[in-house]
């Protein structure tokens, strides 16, 4: 009887995915959206993949496409992203 457990358990060589590349959001949705705290635009950041409130200093991640806009997942800005 031959033992089948390591067979179901994935690989030790197995890496984690590669970080897909940003998607883009759509400008539609970007027109639409404020942010939650000031109620002012905001400016989409495709390098870092956030929606980010000048007005608040705040910047909103965006995952799997989906923009988190709540104030409690956002980042502070510092005065160097400005």
């Amino acid at each position: 009887m031959s033992d089948d457990s390591q067979a179901a358990t994935p690989s030790s060589n197995a890496t984690a995915p590669a970080a897909a590349p940003p998607a883009m959001v759509d400008p539609k949705l970007l027109e639409l959206l404020v942010c939650p705290l000031t109620k002012t635009t905001l400016r989409y950041d495709r390098e870092a993949n956030e929606l980010v409130s000048e007005k608040a200093r705040l910047a909103f991640p965006i995952r799997d496409g989906i923009p988190i806009m709540l104030v409690d997942e956002a980042r502070q800005l510092d005065d160097a992203s400005a």
